[in-house]
């Protein structure tokens, strides 16, 4: 309320947060109307900074529940794949189950239909032994590799650990199957950069993860192609690399290859078998010694399997708390050959 007229004035009062202004002589009614104004005004001004702040925070939700939503919609596409590859897997698996059950039920309806007068000892039977053996022994492979599968996911398997050179058991395995490599027409390699090496290791276990290595290699290793098995010494580590001269893996797939239910070949007519659980459970074989594989291959030239191991040695005490002794515990290589290789078949 001023009697002053002066525009100059007027403006700085506006500029010194003035909201309005009424000039002398007054009128009441032009006095409530315009207080009332202003009231109306600030009460609007309010609201409208209220409705800010709950877009501001409205808006942050919806960010929210988009981001949640992201994330549900990526878990449920894992899921949805995780899934598919459950169904492929338990697919294969009724291919792997049933194919060997055949070979051996037609085998023996094969020697049923033999004269009854020949010897067992004949060469034809003895063929038709050689086949079931080997069918069995592909069977025994697979359920070996669902109940430890079971067991790794459970917490039930047991590593029985020795304090043993590794160098010497790796070159015995490696050994055990030269001459069936050869048979092949594949030759193998064994190098190592230190001739002994003391550490504490499940010896059955090694030689599973071993053999089924060597059996993937094999497997995709034309004739005339070489398998290279060196162990190099990194003082608190070994490190333990088969290396083959195959067909090779996708880069795109050398991460999905350690996982459950895995198969880089999934089409009906692969030329080779395998139930997608092998390396997974050797990936669960070398966590459980503290240790890690990783693989690295290029398509037509190779690939090679990486096994890194912590050197650590058991105390006496230790040793002595050991389930089963070393003795009990010593592998038969040549009968885990039999059925780690069981499903690999002439070329």
């Amino acid at each position: 309320m001023t009697a002053d007229s002066s525009l100059d004035n007027l403006i700085l009062s506006f500029k010194s947060g003035a909201n309005d202004y009424l000039k002398k002589p007054f009128n009441k009614y032009e006095l409530n109307s315009r207080v009332n104004t202003l009231l109306t005004l600030k009460d609007s001004v309010t609201k409208a900074l209220n409705l800010i702040d709950e877009i501001t925070i409205a808006n942050k939700q919806v960010e929210n529940l988009s981001l949640n939503n992201e994330k549900n919609t990526k878990r449920v596409e894992e899921l949805i794949e995780y899934e598919n590859l459950r169904t492929e897997f338990f697919a294969n698996i009724s291919h792997e189950l049933r194919t060997p059950l055949n070979v051996i039920s037609s085998t023996i309806q094969l020697l049923l239909s033999l004269d009854k007068s020949r010897n067992l000892e004949d060469e034809k039977i003895q063929y038709y032994f050689s086949i079931m053996n080997q069918n069995s022994l592909r069977l025994l492979r697979l359920i070996n590799n669902l109940i430890d599968t079971t067991k790794v996911e459970g917490g039930y398997l047991n590593l029985n650990l020795c304090n043993d050179d590794i160098v010497y058991t790796i070159e015995e395995i490696s050994q055990s199957v030269a001459e069936y490599i050869k048979t092949h027409e594949i030759t193998l390699i064994f190098d190592t950069e230190v001739e002994e090496k003391i550490m504490a290791f499940d010896e059955e276990k090694i030689e599973r993860i071993i053999l089924n290595i060597l059996s993937n290699s094999i497997k995709f290793t034309p004739k005339n192609g070489t398998i290279f098995v060196n162990i190099y010494d990194k003082e608190e580590f070994i490190e333990i690399s088969i290396r083959d001269t195959g067909i090779g893996i996708p880069k795109d797939k050398l991460d999905f290859i350690f996982q459950r239910f895995a198969q880089v070949d999934k089409s009906i007519t692969r030329q080779n078998e395998g139930s997608g659980i092998g390396l997974a459970l050797v990936k669960s074989l070398v966590e459980m010694h503290g240790g890690w594989i990783s693989a690295n291959s290029e398509i037509n030239k190779g690939s090679e399997f990486i096994i890194t191991l912590p050197v650590k040695v058991l105390s006496e005490e230790e040793q002595k708390n050991n389930i089963i002794s070393k003795e009990v515990a010593k592998s038969k290589y040549e009968e885990r050959l039999y059925i780690e290789f069981s499903d690999i078949y002439t070329k």
